[in-house]
Parts: C-alpha cells; structure tokens; sequence
C-alpha cells in the first residue's frame, strides 16, 4: 500500500477523534434518553460511578499506564485496579438493582446498559489510540 500524504493522515487521525467524541455523546445522550424518556431520574446515580471510575488511575498511578496493564505486585496498581474494578462493578450494578427493585423499567435499564458500553467501547479505544506514537504530543 502506498505512503498516504502528510495531509490526508492528519485528517484521518482528526476522523477517529471525531468518532470517538461522538461515542461519549451518544453515551451521554443514551444516559439522559434512559431517565428522560421514562419520566424517572434514578438512572442518574450511575453517573456517580463514571465519575468515580477515572479516579484511581488519576490519584495512584499519575501517568505511567504500563503498571496498570502489566502484571507487576505494586501494592499500589493493585488498589487502583481493585477501585477501578468496584466502580466498573458499581456502573452495571446500580441499574440492575433499581430494575430488580422496580424502580426502573426495562427500557431504562436496556438504555444504561447500553450507554455504560457504548462509554467502555470509548475508553478502550482511547487507551488505544493513545499507546500509538502518532497521538503522542512528545
């Protein structure tokens, strides 16, 4: 396959980043979809646990990635991914519960679940994009 142009590189890296922002809004507008369309605001409390979520691996490992993913014994990476593993645990937890207490309906809960994959469909993808040397700023 022929070297694609400098230009045309750019503007395919701009298209994935584009992807990727409307992925976070489509998750975002499903999150709002599953409380507004059934006049019901419980849903919203998994929005606590994506906020949680990022928390570990900002506070504990700052910016070195590479001890999250490995496999080492840092007492600290395994906090983080225990944390990290509780509020990935939490975000699919909260609607189950409220759908097995009859807080929520099934439509709701179809719509949270789908938005928590949507939003982990991003993350992954951003995590991947950002191990390609072309994303780094340095």
């Amino acid at each position: 396959m022929a070297r694609l142009s400098r230009s045309m590189v750019a503007c395919l890296h701009s298209a994935r980043l584009a992807l990727l922002a409307i992925l976070v809004s489509g998750g975002i507008v499903l999150q709002i979809l599953a409380c507004a369309l059934y006049s019901n605001w419980w849903p919203m409390l998994t929005v606590v646990m994506y906020v949680i979520l990022p928390m570990p691996l900002l506070f504990f490992v700052g910016n070195d990635n590479s001890s999250v993913m490995s496999g080492g014994t840092d007492g600290w990476a395994n906090f983080t991914k225990f944390l990290t593993g509780a509020s990935i645990v939490g975000s699919i937890a909260i609607p189950s519960i409220l759908k097995h207490a009859g807080i929520i309906g099934w439509g709701a809960l179809a719509m949270e679940l789908s938005s928590f994959a949507i939003f982990g469909v991003a993350i992954l993808w951003f995590l991947q994009m950002s191990t390609e040397e072309e994303y780094s700023a340095f």
